[in-house]
């Protein structure tokens, strides 16, 4: 249904600073175009990529942070925000502003079509010249700009038609951009964002019901990592897909993580060319991670897994592309 998960975002209160750690220690490409401020909006963000095509690697890496100034663009956004940030947790390590489907404009006007039939709450920010197109958030309304998982399960949704992100047309080719000259150690994609929930079968129950958007697959059980996982995928091969988690014990990474900070964003996966190549670059970068030799997630395949305490908190895994 949707085309693509547009980037794998994280709020943090220096974007800028956290561009710099990104880069120095995972090797992420920035660039000052990639950086996005407007006055109308305040807010900064960074669209990094992994991999120098988009078409190759089309779901960016977003360190974004909101300002607390006047936002003449969508006055309403303030107060989403911070309803947002209830309901994840204010001292939440990981926070999203929210996850960013994209679908082409008839789909768009069809899912909204939907959404209005089905009398779902949703909000759209009005456009402007700096931001002259449709954007949409589940589960708040003009009349109460403010949260509630009712439409999406607490996967906190904003969709966007695909046209404003100016694709390069290769991204639609079928078979999928593949990248050339690869190296060892070089990113590939991201190939999977983690997101913690209560209860999946009640996320995807909603996301069902109101959004008609289904798992790609049957709902696996990953019993060494301890958890359910449903991969929501996109019509894009080279998107990252949205992996619901459920924990199904207390004392797994994903159970003590949700019982110490409660659900929401959790893992960005990143796949590359040569794991290994790519752990003897992480050492020379001074980047603390483990190495899983064997990972239940990723098919039994190795894993890295980079010190949180590294990157702000924030969880970043590489696996075998």
């Amino acid at each position: 249904m949707f085309e693509l998960l547009m980037s794998a975002d994280m709020m943090v209160p220096d974007p800028d600073g956290m561009t710099e750690l990104l880069v120095d220690k995972l090797g992420i490409y920035k660039h000052e175009r990639w950086r996005q401020a407007f006055d109308d909006h305040p807010y900064i963000a960074h669209f990094l990529r992994v991999h120098k095509s988009l078409a190759v690697s089309p779901t960016r890496v977003e360190p974004q942070w909101h300002l607390d100034r006047p936002n003449p663009g969508d006055p309403m956004f303030h107060d989403f925000l911070e309803s947002l940030k209830e309901y994840q947790g204010r001292h939440r390590p990981m926070l999203t502003h929210s996850i960013v489907l994209s679908l082409h404009g008839d789909k768009f006007d069809a899912l909204v079509s939907k959404l209005m039939r089905r009398r779902l709450p949703f909000r759209m920010a009005q456009r402007t010249p700096d931001m002259p197109f449709d954007r949409l958030w589940l589960g708040a309304s003009p009349e109460k700009p403010f949260y509630d998982p009712i439409v999406d399960g607490g996967l906190c949704i904003e969709i966007m038609p695909m046209e404003p992100l100016q694709m390069p047309a290769e991204t639609f080719s079928v078979p999928a951009p593949q990248p050339r000259d690869l190296k060892p150690g070089d990113m590939v994609r991201v190939s999977a964002r983690g997101y913690l929930v209560r209860d999946l079968n009640e996320t995807l129950r909603r996301c069902s019901a109101n959004l008609d958007w289904e798992p790609s697959g049957p709902v696996e059980l990953i019993e060494g990592e301890g958890y359910r996982r449903a991969r929501m995928g996109f019509t894009l091969a080279n998107s990252a897909t949205l992996d619901i988690i459920e924990a199904t014990r207390w004392n797994s990474d994903a159970g003590l993580y949700l019982n110490s900070w409660g659900p929401g964003p959790y893992y960005i996966r990143i796949a590359v060319n040569d794991l290994a190549a790519k752990a003897e670059d992480l050492r020379a970068r001074g980047t603390a991670f483990s190495w899983i030799d064997s990972c239940d997630a990723v098919g039994g395949k190795s894993l890295i897994r980079i010190d949180p305490s590294e990157l702000r908190g924030q969880l970043f895994e590489f696996e075998e592309c």
